[in-house]
């Protein structure tokens, strides 16, 4: 279905957010609209090739950022307790900690790779194939891609028309 054909009305789903603190310090208005946030560092850096110390300040320093931003509160204890690594770059001594924090940690099994240049009709194309291979899955957009965002009600249409629903992930 190409962009701007078809009956789409504006449409909308539950969707969980993982925030990197840079962005949700500088516009806590849009991260307090977030349904479900999980958190995703301060800056983005690959974390896997930092000291273990060092990774875990960049962590606890985006979930503080993410927690004042939410709840007006500067904490190192995340009311949700989910985290994507930046680039799914993690490692064994990484996953024991977030482990001992009782964070879990989300991957993703279809990611869109909006992160290349490509227009919104490309980009659907693109993850509604990788899903129909996948058959379901965590599906990995980026909420500052002007193309996702072009390209979502489009997205949604086309798998309620194809019989996949989605799942709202929210902490016990």
């Amino acid at each position: 279905m190409a962009l701007g054909q078809g009956p789409l009305r504006r449409c909308w789903t539950l969707a969980t957010f993982f925030l990197l603190g840079r962005n949700a310090a500088t516009y806590p208005q849009l991260a307090r609209r977030a349904h479900t946030v999980g958190h995703h560092s301060y800056s983005h850096p690959l974390l896997d090739r930092m000291s273990i110390s060092k990774a875990e300040t960049e962590i606890d320093r985006g979930i503080a950022a993410d927690e004042f931003a939410l709840y007006g509160r500067r904490q190192t204890t995340p009311t949700t307790p989910f985290f994507r690594f930046p680039g799914f770059a993690a490692n064994g001594a990484l996953l024991n900690r977030m482990a001992e924090r009782g964070l879990v940690v989300f991957g993703a099994d279809v990611w869109a790779s909006d992160w290349l240049p490509m227009g919104p009709d490309q980009e659907l194309r693109l993850i509604l194939s990788r899903i129909e291979r996948a058959g379901r899955g965590i599906v990995l957009f980026h909420d500052t891609k002007a193309q996702t965002a072009r390209m979502l009600p489009a997205f949604l249409y086309e798998l309620k028309r194809r019989g996949y629903r989605v799942v709202h992930i929210v902490p016990k």
